[in-house]
């Protein structure tokens, strides 16, 4: 029997890439599907699917499930309209070409903390592959099938039932101890979590940094999903130190001190210029074999 669902036009006033502003909150639980964008989650009221799609002059949200109002409230922030990217501006020509050509490049802001904590966890120090394999793993092992039409939809992990996991539980899933540990242990304070999701992210982040295994990259990686932080670096990230210094320098090689040093004039948008420098393209991948990029003569 299908589900009842409760929807809303967005109207659009301003450029949108949906598909570039949902990419960092997809992980292994959205997905694109030929009437839009596909998310199943765990709202404080309750499971609930988001399925967002643009139109020409609105963004349609629709969703499902006990916390199908919750989401719809929320649903212009989730689609990135709560950004506003006018407000950066910059004189460094590259940044400023880049910036201009990917205008509709927004942070979404989806408010639940926890579920940006754990797909970050599961990240740390591991390749992208690795990490959609465990996330994967922990979706079928400790979840349920997600409210609406959509089958085979299954919910991010239950916290309580990860909290509840052995280490070994998780090790078959491919995530070692040091992760496992800092997995149950977000599960065990994820209600105080989502309590974080309307406090400025200064005091989210000393929060987090509180907690056993969460470092300067880990809370970065989720206060740009559940807080739209458009100014959140990923400071210890293996590539992208070398890719801000390659872009903003033409070095192919760099160190987290001259990234960070290379970003202090854009704050409060670092972490929206290292999203334009990303779309920009990768760095050389064995040192200067290609010439600087032409952007160097805007």
């Amino acid at each position: 029997m299908q589900q009842d669902s409760i929807s809303i036009d967005i109207p659009l006033g301003a450029p949108l890439d949906l598909r570039a502003t949902l990419q960092p909150a997809t992980s292994v639980w959205g997905r694109w599907t030929d009437s839009g964008w596909l998310r199943p989650m765990r709202t404080p009221d309750g499971p609930a699917t988001l399925l967002l799609h643009r139109r020409p002059a609105v963004v349609h949200a629709e969703a499902w499930g006990p916390g199908a109002a919750w989401i719809i409230d929320r649903a212009a922030a989730w689609a990135g309209l709560d950004d506003d990217p006018a407000a950066f501006t910059t004189d460094h020509p590259l940044v400023r070409e880049l910036h201009r050509r990917q205008q509709g490049r927004r942070f979404c802001r989806t408010g639940l903390v926890f579920e940006a904590a754990l797909a970050a966890v599961v990240s740390q120090k591991v390749t992208g592959k690795e990490a959609a394999s465990g996330l994967r793993g922990l979706m079928r092992r400790f979840s349920d099938p997600a409210p609406g039409p959509f089958e085979g939809l299954l919910l991010p992990p239950e916290p309580a039932q990860l909290a509840a996991a052995r280490y070994h539980d998780l090790h078959e899933l491919g995530i070692e101890r040091r992760r496992a540990e800092t997995v149950r242990v977000l599960a065990r304070e994820a209600a105080r979590m989502e309590r974080l999701s309307d406090a400025p992210s200064d005091r989210a982040a000393r929060w987090l940094r509180s907690l056993p295994g969460v470092g300067v990259w880990t809370v970065a990686e989720t206060l740009a999903v559940s807080h739209g932080d458009a100014d959140a670096l990923s400071v210890g990230d293996y590539h992208l130190r070398h890719l801000v210094v390659w872009h903003l320098t033409g070095r192919p090689r760099g160190t987290d001190e001259e990234m960070v040093e290379l970003l202090e004039p854009f704050r409060p948008h670092r972490g929206r210029v290292v999203r334009l420098l990303e779309a920009a393209g990768r760095y050389p991948a064995f040192g200067p074999r290609a010439p600087v990029r032409s952007f160097a003569g805007y």
